[in-house]
């Protein structure tokens, strides 16, 4: 069994991308958020999932520099935000970015929601970022079926990541599809509910089944769905047990008994509905 510094998953382009990463969304800026990213590097993990609307970028940055592991060497992700969507204001949120992490380059550089004709506009500046080397890959959060279809009817590269809400409860199967069908990474936020999963009865049987976690179960269940995920902690225990799932593997109808609880129950905002 892979642990978690070798458990990645190919992108499109070839780059490699770690299957678990840590979410820093809501970490505070500052000792909070520098002191969980040191701990998440410590405990082997390789991806930092960021964005500008966090407003931790800088302590994120200064964590990575401070953990004295080579740069190279972790997956870095931010996005850009609703309001700096636009083909010229894209670049300027970008060089921000990059000035707030204290990096060269960007692992995955993401557009945080859909806007539209907004999002065609701001996706060609990433493109050309891409293209000089940048960004190492770029993709989207946030979009459904139709926000893709949409930004990929101009695009002259193709998203390579599109990181939603999913979860038990909300697993949208034909989205999942569609990215698998276009070789785009789905990727996970707000995976274990707010911790809500370890109240669901059936999590509570599967965790004394495996001996493990209903968090460890779901963030389990994620990687053999094929969809990366990035469980968001400041809890130095719980990020270090939310790394322990690369030892076990669920069985195909434990699998399918978790697929059953999916009733589309978001929990974030809907991408098409939201006012921000």
């Amino acid at each position: 069994m892979s642990t978690i510094q070798t458990s990645k998953v190919k992108l499109c382009n070839g780059l490699e991308m770690p299957w678990l990463g840590l979410g820093v969304f809501r970490s505070k800026e500052g000792q909070e958020v520098e002191n969980a990213v040191k701990v998440a590097l410590d405990a082997g993990y390789r991806s930092i999932d960021t964005a500008a609307a966090y407003q931790n970028e800088r302590g994120v940055g200064k964590a990575i520099i401070e953990s004295g592991i080579p740069r190279e060497e972790i997956f870095l992700t931010t996005k850009i935000w609703n309001s700096d969507q636009g083909y010229r204001s894209a670049f300027q949120a970008f060089e921000k970015s990059l000035d707030q992490l204290q990096t060269e380059y960007i692992d995955l550089y993401l557009i945080h929601w859909p806007k539209g004709e907004l999002s065609s506009e701001t996706w060609k500046a990433m493109e050309e970022l891409y293209e000089q080397g940048r960004i190492r890959a770029i993709g989207v959060s946030n979009f459904l079926l139709h926000h893709l279809v949409s930004l990929m009817k101009d695009a002259r590269i193709m998203p390579m990541v599109n990181q939603v809400e999913f979860h038990p409860r909300l697993i949208q199967p034909e989205l999942l599809k569609f990215c698998q069908d276009h070789q785009i990474q789905l990727e996970a936020w707000r995976p274990i509910m707010e911790g809500k999963v370890n109240d669901i009865p059936i999590f509570q049987a599967l965790s004394a089944k495996y001996q493990k976690s209903p968090v460890q179960i779901v963030l389990r269940w994620d990687i053999q769905k094929g969809v990366v995920t990035i469980p968001k902690s400041v809890t130095p225990d719980r990020i270090r047990h939310n790394a322990d799932i690369f030892d076990f593997e669920l069985s195909p109808e434990d699998m399918a008994i978790i697929d059953s609880l999916d009733n589309h129950g978001r929990m974030g905002a809907d991408p098409d509905n939201f006012n921000f």
